[in-house]
């Protein structure tokens, strides 16, 4: 059963778990349609989460609700913030990570120096209990952004199947019980009502570590942090 954050006339926001991909993959149904098929309604799919990523996700209920929620998207109105765990350590501890990527091999990307259609993102980072704690607000939306972003900073998400670091091939990083990404907040305003939802992770044992959970209770209100703005 998937857990339902909001249920409006217009759209739903639910919390989407790991291991499953938002459309069918390899002939087993998608997030979409197990979602469509519990509610009893066709939804849209308006953003996307990989398929290792848990959290937060917006469907709409009809075509004018996902072209609208399109429109958000594109303009970057929707803020978004995710967290993310890594056991190696960052070149910076806060800031921004821009460039544009490209596509490499096997479904990876890479960061590159050049500024055409860069992808940009902001985060803060902590370090605790031996691992680094990151919250991250990405302001584009390019595929596999945020993974390709911390694997730039030598501090690859930990349990990530793709983008692992040479730390990342140690026995622990082996056993790592998921991928450590995790879309924790979502505020946007829509058609003149703002929302502002937050989805706490419950899968993966170091998110349940009680000094990450501690840790957390800094960053309870993203939107009034002091992001970085240098370019």
């Amino acid at each position: 059963m998937v857990q339902l954050i909001f249920n409006g006339d217009d759209f739903v926001v639910v919390a989407k778990p790991i291991s499953i991909s938002v459309h069918c993959d390899d002939n087993i149904k998608g997030f979409a349609a197990v979602l469509s098929e519990q509610l009893g309604i066709d939804l849209y799919v308006v953003h996307r989460l990989d398929k290792v990523t848990s959290g937060l996700m917006i469907f709409a209920k009809s075509a004018s609700s996902a072209a609208d929620f399109g429109d958000l998207f594109e303009n970057h109105k929707i803020s978004k913030y995710y967290l993310a765990v890594s056991s190696a350590k960052p070149k910076k501890k806060q800031g921004t990570i821009k460039g544009d990527m490209k596509k490499s091999r096997r479904s990876a990307w890479v960061l590159q120096n050049s500024q055409v259609n860069p992808a940009i993102t902001r985060f803060f980072s902590q370090y605790v209990d031996g691992f680094r704690l990151f919250l991250l607000k990405p302001e584009t939306g390019k595929t596999h952004q945020i993974r390709v972003a911390l694997k730039s900073l030598g501090a690859a998400i930990y349990g990530d199947p793709i983008y692992k670091t040479a730390i990342d091939q140690s026995q622990s990083e082996m056993q790592a019980d998921r991928c450590y990404l995790h879309a924790w907040q979502l505020i946007f305003s829509f058609r003149g009502e703002t929302y502002s939802f937050r989805c706490e992770p419950d899968q993966g044992s170091i998110f349940e570590k009680e000094n990450i959970v501690t840790a957390l209770s800094k960053w309870q209100q993203p939107e009034l942090l002091h992001w970085s703005k240098s370019t």
